[in-house]
Order: structure tokens, then sequence, then C-alpha cells
């Protein structure tokens, strides 16, 4: 017996059940009115106000499906979140999946079998949920529901009885086998056909409603027909329709109204449109990650470390079997090592629901900072100017001690750093690969991505392990002297390209103390250099202020992390479709052009709103708008409030807003005009009008 659990949402938490905002109103609401150990209870209901609707595990073009996080007694556990079959909302020419009026989510809580008898059963969730109209508000509530606990569930409470029957009711009422999604042989333009197993009664309508986002086109219409026991519909591929669907629906309305929906055991054998390709298998997806890590050698990127190895190549030339092939059998454990650890992160923060993709750590500005560093040591030995020893002489291409074994630590760190440097870039092949390993499981997708870092090794390991290719390596000579200091500058370029990133992301705070971290590590290799041949006690104080610089520049490295501009630069203008260029909202940036007597058109939007993403793309992003704007020289702010941001948060208060989208005008002198929320081309047009030269104010479609 579930457990009906109602989401609702405000701007803030607040204790109790039920919950009553703006626009919605959530409670939890249990089935019984007691529960009793070892079965499992209890269910949730959102209350909808007239014309707002919330969404589905799959909002369609644009929204965000409710989530609710559990604070539970120890023992007992909670179901997902149900979601009852949606209804399709269009906007525009966009369309969602959701609810009106009235969302139900069934929850099942299960208590342990051991719950002691009388001890009441304290649940707490926090709900969390998008509730759209021509604006988005996102809103949360905790929620508190304390149930008594006896031998055998209580009486059903008549309250609960008719939402319970209708969230049952728009679950599904079975699983329909044998569902295939497929391109028709008719279908050149690459369209997709679901067929469906049928045995019942020919139905009056039918919809398709797929559990993941992408797969069709989720405003197209989906045209159907009864052939031989199946139903067919004819769907438009979506963005994302190489993927499968493990959680579509299929609804169903009787002649008589009655509505059904039924899960489907889909088969998808060849999703994809006719011009993309097919969806990967994991021989394939290991099979593209080794060729794109081959590839991988030939990129920029990868360009500093190849020197180092070219060099290192060339050092072989006088090595035994044995020792070549450990060498490369070690630079291979260093690629392979740092590509699991890479992977084993980038899997496991992607499990979290952290939104990273490959190369995230160089998105770390203290980590381009130390690497920054590290090359521009690398380029001082490699030139000769400092001395150093041991691992990271070998690094640097070092003459390997006595060319037995002794580079073996070298190769590995080497192999390490290849597959650091790397890591960012993207070669051919490697895109599909990456994508598909991300949708695996943890074996499989770190098999995917090892394939990688072996493509990536396989160069070196095989010229070290083939006696044939080694023959051809040139023998030492005093021409690698020469060679290894020309290397240096590829070292010095890869200074400055990551001191430029850096710029990127964090402008000239970030640069400035990294330029200050690199002239302490360089006087300190200085001074070590200067006190090399010293007396002890002159070696021992260089070493310690060779450390001591060292110290201070991993702090400031460690500084850049704070660098990071809050927004952008609001100088930092992007160009939108047809010219339009926008600038970055800041109070500050509206106040100034306010000051200069310009006129100001600022666009509050967000990721999640549908209306926003409509209204761009049919109005703001249109030549007549991007004419009007510049004849009128009007200055564009767009402010993102798709991450919650203070100053959006307190501008949209000041127009008794809680939500996006808001459109403001400011004509010069005159106060500001609040524009509708949906637009047009022709409505804005006619906001700006006052700004624009006569005879010049109708829209130009």
């Amino acid at each position: 017996m579930p457990l009906l659990l109602i989401l609702l949402f405000l701007p803030w938490f607040a204790w109790a059940n039920p919950v009553t905002t703006e626009h919605v109103t959530a409670r939890l609401l249990a089935e019984h009115q007691s529960a009793a150990p070892g079965q499992p209870a209890e269910l949730l209901l959102l209350e909808i106000r007239p014309h707002w609707h919330t969404y589905w595990r799959n909002p369609g073009d644009s929204g965000e499906a409710p989530r609710v996080e559990w604070t539970l007694p120890a023992g007992v556990t909670a179901g997902p979140l149900g979601f009852p079959y949606p209804e399709l909302i269009r906007v525009g020419p966009l369309a969602n999946y959701g609810y009106s009026g009235r969302a139900l989510h069934p929850v099942t809580i299960q208590v342990p079998a051991d719950w002691p008898v009388g001890e009441p059963l304290a649940l707490r969730a926090a709900a969390q949920w998008l509730v759209c109209e021509e604006f988005c508000v996102p809103e949360s509530a905790l929620l508190d529901l304390t149930l008594p606990t006896a031998a055998v569930p209580g009486l059903t409470d008549p309250a609960s009885a008719e939402p319970f029957a209708a969230a049952r009711a728009g679950l599904p009422t079975g699983t329909i086998a044998g569902a295939v999604l497929d391109i028709p042989p008719a279908a050149a333009s690459g369209g997709l056909r679901l067929s469906v197993p049928w045995t019942g009664p020919r139905p009056a309508e039918v919809w398709y409603f797929p559990g993941v986002w992408g797969l069709i086109d989720h405003a197209a219409p989906q045209p159907w027909r009864e052939d031989a026991g199946r139903l067919l519909i004819d769907l438009t591929p979506g963005a994302a329709s190489g993927q499968a669907d493990p959680d579509g629906v299929l609804v169903t309305r009787a002649d008589d109204g009655r509505m059904q929906s039924f899960a489907l055991s889909l088969t998808v054998p060849s999703v994809a449109p006719t011009d993309a390709a097919p969806p990967l298998g994991l021989a394939l997806a290991l099979g593209m990650a080794f060729l794109g890590g081959l590839i991988l050698n030939l990129m920029p990127c990868v360009f500093p470390v190849l020197a180092i190895k070219a060099l290192g190549l060339a050092q072989q030339g006088g090595l035994s079997t044995a020792a070549r092939v450990g060498q490369g059998l070690a630079y291979t454990a260093g690629v392979l090592v740092f590509f699991g650890l890479i992977a084993g992160l980038l899997l496991a923060l992607r499990a979290g629901g952290a939104a990273v993709g490959w190369g995230f750590q160089l998105q770390y500005p203290p980590v381009v900072a130390g690497l920054a560093y590290l090359f521009l040591v690398l380029g001082l030995s490699l030139a000769g100017a400092v001395t150093l020893g041991g691992r990271l002489m070998g690094l640097a291409g070092g003459t390997l001690p006595g060319g037995r074994g002794h580079g073996l630590a070298e190769a590995f760190w080497t192999g390490a750093l290849a597959a650091l440097v790397a890591a960012p870039c993207t070669a051919p092949f490697m895109g599909a690969a990456l994508g598909y390993a991300v949708t695996l499981p943890w074996l499989p997708a770190l098999a995917i991505l090892l394939s990688l870092g072996l493509g990536l090794a396989a160069p070196f390991l095989l010229v070290s392990a083939v006696p044939f290719l080694a023959r051809r390596l040139p023998r030492p000579g005093a021409w690698m002297d020469t060679l290894k200091q020309l290397l240096a500058f590829p070292m010095f370029a890869t200074a400055a390209w990551l001191i430029w990133v850096l710029s990127v992301q964090t402008g000239p705070t970030g640069v400035a103390l990294v330029l200050t971290g690199l002239l302490m590590l360089s006087f300190g290799l200085w001074l070590r250099e200067r006190t090399a041949l010293g007396a002890d006690r002159r070696r021992l104080a260089g070493g310690a202020a060779a450390l001591a610089a060292l110290a201070v520049a991993l702090w400031l490295a460690v500084l850049t992390a704070h660098s990071i501009p809050v927004a952008p630069s609001a100088a930092g203008g992007s160009t939108h479709a047809n010219g339009l260029v926008s600038e970055s909202y800041t109070p500050e940036r509206l106040a100034a052009a306010r000051a200069e007597g310009r006129p100001v058109f600022v666009n509050m939007t967000a990721a999640w709103c549908i209306t926003c993403l409509v209204n761009e793309r049919v109005a703001l992003d249109t030549a007549a708008v991007a004419a009007a704007f510049a004849r009128g020289q009007v200055l564009y702010l767009k402010g993102d409030w798709t991450n919650r941001d203070a100053a959006i948060t307190d501008y949209l208060a000041g127009f008794g807003r809680n939500g996006v989208p808001l459109y403001v005008f400011y004509p010069p002198g005159e106060a500001p005009r609040v524009l509708p929320q949906i637009l047009t081309p022709a409505s804005v047009v006619a906001a700006l009008s006052p700004t624009i030269p006569p005879n010049q104010s109708q829209p130009e479609e």
C-alpha cells in the first residue's frame, strides 16, 4: 500500500504539513491512519493553482522534474518518487510534459519488521519543484508527518481514498513486452516508428511519452494506426535520438473516455536518423576510444609531452631490449593509472549529480596554475638553466643514470604527465566513445576510458617493444644536447598557454597571482642553482630558500580558486542570432547606462524556463528586433537565473516578481516599462519605439 507524498515548494524551507505557497499546496498524505511494522506505507500530493503546471520525470523541451530528499528513522526506507502519466502542455513551438491542477506522486515507505509497535513513525521530506505558467518559479518545502504504529495497518483515511485512487489510476497498469522503436523503411528522412503489440479494443487516441529527454521531438504530432495486432506510431527524432528509453509510457483513451497507461519493454535497434551514427556497443566504443587515443598523440595539446618522449626515444637508442620494453611498460602504466584516477573521479562526480565532463580537472584554476609551474620548471631544466636530479630530471629529458632500469620511475611519471595534459583534449572518435561511456555502469565505462589511455600510450610502447623499430632510432650523441635545449621552448609555450587559460577562468587577478608565483619559483630555482656547489651551510640555506619560494608559489596558485569572477564581466558581451549583442546584467552596469541616458533592455531568463526559451527563439533573436536595438542604440542586459543569483533575485523582487521571465525596458529619463511575459517581434519593437528614429519603428519581417 503505497504512501502518497505531495510535493510543494516555496523559495525558502518551511516546517509544516501542509505547506501553501503562492502557486502550490503540498502535503504528506498517508493512506492509512497507522503504519504496521514490516508493511509498506504512505504518499504525497501537489495541488496546483489554475493555469499553472509542474513537470513529469521527463519535463519535455524545458522544465525540471520535482525532487524529494527524505529524513527517516533508522531502518526506514523510501522508494523512488512515482510519476503518473503526464499531459502534453504546449508553449509556442515547444511542448512540456507535466501536470495541471493536481500532481500526485506515490512513494512507498518501507517500515522494518522489528519496528516497535506503538512507537510513532516520524517522516520528513525536503521537496523541490518548478511551477510555471507564463513565467516559472522554483519552490520548495520541508514537510513533516508523524504516523502512529500498530500491529496491523490502520483503517483507510477517508480523506486519502480519492487521491490515492487517482494516483494509482495514473500509474502504468502493466508492461507491454515486445515494443520496438525503429526507422521505418519508407522514412527516407530518418523518421521513427514505435511498434507496440496490441490485443485490446482499438483505442480512440494514443500518445507516447518517452522517459528520457531528447529521444523524440516532444512537440511533433504522433500519427498512429492499428495494423496486424500492433499499434504503429510515427515519431519525429529529437536531439538525442540515439539513446535507449527504459521508462517510456504509452497512454491510450478509449471511446468511453477511460484513460490507461502502460510501461513499455522497449527495444531500440536503430533509433538514430539515417544520417547519424548508430548507437555504440561496448566493443565498438572500446575500439573508437583506442583509435581516439592514438590520434590524440597528434593533437597540439599533447605536443609538449611528446617532445619530452622524443628525447626519451632518442636516448633509448643505446639501451638493451629489456630496458626499452621496461620503459615502454612504465610509460604505459603511468598513462593508465592517471586515466584510471581521472575516470574514477569523473564517474563518481557524475553519479553524485555533478555536471562535469572529460577534462574537468583543468576547470580548477589551481590545477592550471600548478601545470604552468611544472612546464616552466621542465623548460628551464631542458634549457640547462637549472640542474634537477631524480624523477623530475627524467621528466625533463635528463640523461638516465646508467641507462638501465633507473628510468622506470621517470617513464611512469612522464606517462602520467602525458595523460594529465591530454585529458582535456579531444580527437576524432573520442567524443562518441566518451559520451557512451558515461551512460554505462562503472566497469564498462572505466574500460572505455582506459582504452583511450592505451591508445595514447601505444606508439611509445610499440617503438620500445619492437626491435625493428628500435633499430631505426638514432644513436645518442652530442646532437642530443642541442635537441634538449630546443625542446625547452614548447615547454615555455605551454606555460604561456596555461596562463592564458587562467586569464579566461579568473581574470587579471588570477593571472597576477600566478605570474608572481612563477617569479618566486624562478628565483628559488636560481638561488638553489647558485648555491649548489658551495659549502654545506650555503647549500643548505639555498635549498631552504628554494623550498620557501616553492611554498609561496603554491600558496599563490591555491589563491587563484578565489579569483573566479562571481559573474561574467559586463564588458564581455556575447553575440546572439542575427547579430544581437548582449552583456551580462549587473546592477552597476544598469545604473551606469541609465546615468549616461542610454536606453536599456533587461532580460531576466533561465535555462530551465520554457517561456524564456520560446521568447528568445521567436521574438528576441530575430532580425527585426536586432535592427530595432541597433537603430535605437539600446543596451541589452541579460541576467541568467539558472543558478540562484542574489542580484537577480533582488531585481525580480523590485518588480514584485519571484520568477522568470521578466522583461523591462528603460527609456532615457523615464520610468521603466515591464513588457508582457509572452513576446512577439512586434511587441518588442513597439516597446522600443520611443528610442527608434521616426518612420523606422515597424518590425521588418
